[in-house]
């Protein structure tokens, strides 16, 4: 895929404090070769390429004492109106619209909830170019204690519309855009997820074997949160990274 529709999550990157150590551990883990763009300004930001396409990316932290994360980030044609709408729905604007060189346009922001992500306006660059295959994202997922306000929030700020899937232990809601779920939530469930974690949108990328990933994760110096396990969609797991981002991998 060249492009994906505005409101459709279209990339997703890593802020780390070792970008040295995360050019190792996932290139490993998912098969990727890693671009270090060229401008001294980007501070070595690396494009992690599958199969010669771009998937994904990652660069040192904004600040130093934030955290390492994965950020996802929804495709929009104005990253301002978006900032806008963020404002009126109770968000928080976290970094205003700004350009990143002649790639595209960008903006960082938080819901009622804490959870952050990023829009993306794409100019040169369009945002991942491979989908849904093994080594590329595969899904984005809201986890926040307050799903009803998350519900107000993106359907104002993205015009997503809930649908609520009743599974067990709690109910799933996926994020209808059109004719497409573009995305999911569900609730923290108990100990599967640390209580210190504030609302968080997590990624996940496609793998042909979790229960093989998360072994070769853990070997690489990663931690398995939550080990391989079934759902209807297919098998999947939930991951540190060795600097202790949290990401999901899914054999479907």
């Amino acid at each position: 895929m060249s492009t994906v529709p505005p409101g459709t999550p279209c990339w997703a990157d890593l802020a780390t404090p070792d970008l040295a150590g995360a050019r190792r551990f996932y290139p490993e883990l998912f098969g990727w070769t890693g671009r270090i763009a060229s401008q001294p300004e980007a501070a070595g930001y690396t494009t992690f390429l599958k199969d010669g396409r771009s998937v994904a990316g990652a660069g040192p932290p904004a600040t130093p004492n934030q955290v390492p994360i994965w950020s996802t980030y929804v495709a929009t044609d104005d990253a301002d109106l978006v900032t806008t709408r963020v404002e009126a729905a109770g968000g928080q604007v976290l970094v205003t619209p700004f350009d990143v060189f002649d790639q595209g346009r960008m903006a960082v922001f938080a819901d009622p909830a804490g959870a952050v992500f990023s829009v993306w306006q794409p100019m040169a660059h369009p945002g991942a170019e491979l989908f849904n295959v093994p080594g590329a994202m595969s899904w984005n997922e809201l986890v926040t204690p307050d799903p009803e306000g998350a519900k107000v929030f993106y359907e104002l700020v993205f015009g997503w519309h809930p649908e609520e899937q009743p599974t067990e232990p709690v109910t799933y809601t996926g994020w209808r855009l059109g004719g497409r779920v573009v995305g999911g939530m569900i609730p923290p469930l108990g100990d599967d997820f640390p209580a210190d974690l504030p609302a968080y949108w997590t990624v996940y990328f496609a793998v042909a074997d979790a229960d093989a990933t998360a072994a070769r994760a853990a070997e690489l110096g990663g931690t398995i949160l939550v080990p391989p396990r079934d759902i209807p969609q297919g098998r999947l797991a939930a991951l540190r990274d060795p600097q202790g981002a949290l990401f999901s991998v899914i054999a479907r």
